[in-house]
């Protein structure tokens, strides 16, 4: 999924990621992952966010026909910014060409790719929940743009390997129940010397604007976001939570490499508030 992103990872000290297999449920693990940190003189707290597959989905469901509008509320349109420099950074494949966009939400990160791209290259936009590919496919059709729209489970992807020459994810990753499992499957996809690009929320390492930036994040976001999407599922409660908890820098680098992808290279976006991870496919 696009835009939602057990403890702050973001502060420095050794990580230790695991993977817990106790608690499944009808639609895998209900807490994957738990992320801990710990730095010299004390032990950070840690707890799970429950990112199952059930939850998930209806979560944005929910929330689909005001996704957009809060998006732009809560980040005052600066993820219009960090999608173009993906695109920058990480440019489309040349004619002949095919790319894929996992969890794409209401798909703005593909539509800013079928914008930039030249003729000839396929464009595919993936996500496991259907009112929100709708929301996207719509947009497409506005726009007279050529975006292949499929209903897909990034831990299953309905694609052969090898398919596509780049793989982005914005906003994405850290709501995929397996993180490892779905980075597999998206280097399973992807050509060997291809391009897998993560967009994603991060915490600023400076103290000051972290502070300032977990206070809105923590307080305001959350009320505001509910608020607004009018939804029961608390989702932008979630999305506080699942940032914080979810690991960035070479901590995030040491789920990516095991993989299949080499020179990960991570560039700070706003002052640390947004990452974009850019990975070469070994082969």
């Amino acid at each position: 999924m696009e835009e939602f992103v057990a403890v702050p990872t973001h502060a420095g000290g050794p990580f230790t990621v695991r993977m817990h297999d106790a608690q499944r449920g009808p639609d895998g693990p209900t807490m994957p992952l738990t992320i801990e940190q710990s730095t010299e003189g004390h032990h950070a707290p840690h707890a799970a966010v429950d990112k199952s597959g059930g939850r998930v989905r209806g979560m944005f469901a929910e929330i689909a026909p005001r996704y957009d509008l809060v998006n732009r509320l809560l980040s005052g349109g600066i993820d219009v910014l960090w999608r173009r420099t993906t695109v920058r950074r990480a440019p489309p494949p040349p004619a002949g060409g095919a790319m894929l966009d996992l969890c794409t939400g209401t798909g703005d990160l593909a539509l800013a790719y079928a914008r930039a791209a030249g003729p000839g290259v396929r464009i595919v936009a993936g996500d496991f929940c259907r009112p929100m590919l709708d929301r996207g496919e719509q947009k497409s059709h506005r726009a007279g743009l050529a975006i292949e729209w499929v209903e897909a489970d990034a831990m299953d992807l309905p694609f052969p390997s090898a398919s596509f020459d780049l793989v982005t994810v914005a906003f994405g990753l850290r709501n995929i129940a397996d993180t490892a499992r779905g980075l597999a499957e998206m280097a399973r996809v992807c050509r060997p010397g291809g391009t897998l690009a993560i967009l994603e929320f991060s915490l600023p390492a400076n103290r000051v604007v972290r502070g300032l930036y977990l206070w809105y994040f923590r307080r305001v976001l959350p009320v505001v976001g509910n608020a607004v999407a009018r939804n029961a599922s608390d989702a932008y409660t979630y999305l506080n939570q699942s940032v914080e908890a979810f690991p960035t820098g070479e901590a995030l680098a040491a789920l990516i490499r095991p993989a299949g992808f080499d020179r990960i290279e991570s560039i700070p976006l706003t002052l640390g508030i947004a990452t974009l991870s850019i990975c070469r496919r070994e082969g």
